[in-house]
């Protein structure tokens, strides 16, 4: 037996910025237990989606539903009204580095069928047993299919409505641990130049965050912070940024080594969120110091060290979200949305880097 959700989705004709052909819509399938199940490992979803248009569209996967590769958030799991918290890996991404695997086409006419086992996504063991509810998540950034330019400001965006699957959980909740791929001891950098990176990483990650939250206290809700905020109290902000500053856990890994293979289709690098350690992929390795803000790289370019680990560390100590990616597309977010999102840290701080050092 299976209990199955539908979700219609229009799109309308304007991206981020520039105009797309309009898409006539996807529509979104997603099957699962009916009734009830007596262990977590019996939760597996299985979700059909469908372009309605007329032509071929190229779609984001990443904490999407669409994601069935990596584990990160395709679903938002609620329990008597209480959101379950998520304990897998939300991500940096190179806008720059996306390739083909980080995309799903979906030619016109046609559904492609991804499945999702959840287990070891979601904290179950604290939430206990009981009716839980599963909510794909379509928040799909979408290119036309033979668009190369990965830009955000050239991703149409589209949001479902809410439609969810209810499943009594009965028995076994306990907690899944997440695959890992190189069980090193404590993953460890061992390569010194690549340690060293990450440490100053770190160290100019923190400063950016404290110069992010000195200039809002300095200057309070001006054109700057709105443009990333909005009307959001400058509080909020700034004790995110003063987290991230005043960040000093002896237990927290920074790690040069892939141990969740997650490093692939521009991911940059990314935050196991049951443990709040930190992994960092080959191509944070070619990003730069925040000085090259003054001289060599632009804030829109998000290749400035610190302001990645800013972004990770945001995740582990403040449970910001990835939103969307790319400075243009972080400002176009609702008050609500950017609060959350782990890019308006980064390109926020750099911005501010950029207007009071150089």
């Amino acid at each position: 037996m299976f209990f199955s959700s539908f979700i219609a989705l229009a799109l309308a004709s304007t991206a981020l910025g520039n105009p797309l052909k309009r898409f006539d819509g996807i529509t979104v399938e997603v099957s699962g237990p009916s009734g009830s199940v007596s262990s977590i490992d019996n939760l597996k979803f299985t979700a059909k989606v469908t372009n309605t248009g007329s032509e071929a569209v190229k779609i984001l996967k990443y904490a999407t539903i669409l994601d069935d590769k990596l584990p990160t958030r395709s679903f938002t799991v609620t329990k008597d009204g209480t959101t379950v918290p998520f304990t897998g890996v939300k991500l940096s991404v190179s806008l720059n580095d996306l390739d083909d695997t980080a995309f799903a086409v979906i030619p016109a006419g046609q559904t492609i069928t991804v499945n999702h086992d959840v287990a070891s996504l979601f904290d179950f063991a604290s939430a206990g047993t009981g009716t839980y509810s599963f909510e794909p998540i379509t928040n799909f950034k979408i290119l036309e299919a033979a668009d190369k330019n990965f830009e955000a400001t050239n991703f149409a965006k589209i949001q479902s409505p809410t439609s969810k699957v209810t499943v009594n959980v009965t028995g076994d909740v306990a907690k899944r641990e997440l695959a890992e791929l190189n069980k090193r001891a404590t993953n460890i950098c061992t390569d010194s130049s690549r340690k060293s990176f990450i440490s100053s990483s770190y160290t100019e990650g923190k400063a950016l965050a404290s110069g992010g939250a000195s200039y809002i206290n300095t200057n309070g809700a001006n054109t700057l912070y709105k443009a990333y905020w909005g009307n959001t109290a400058t509080s909020r902000v700034v004790s995110v940024l003063n987290a991230v500053a005043s960040e000093n856990s002896s237990s927290r890994t920074l790690s040069c080594v892939d141990s969740f293979g997650v490093c692939t289709g521009g991911v940059i690098a990314y935050t196991v969120i049951s443990t709040t350690n930190i992994y960092y992929c080959s191509i944070f390795f070619n990003e730069v110091p925040s000085t090259s803000l003054c001289s060599g790289t632009s804030v829109a370019s998000r290749n400035v060290r610190g302001g990645t680990t800013l972004h990770e560390l945001t995740h582990a100590v403040a449970g910001t979200d990835d939103v969307t990616y790319g400075c243009a597309a972080d400002q176009a977010l609702s008050d609500a949305q950017s609060v959350i999102n782990a890019d308006n840290y980064n390109c926020f701080t750099t911005q501010v880097y950029a207007n009071t050092r150089c």
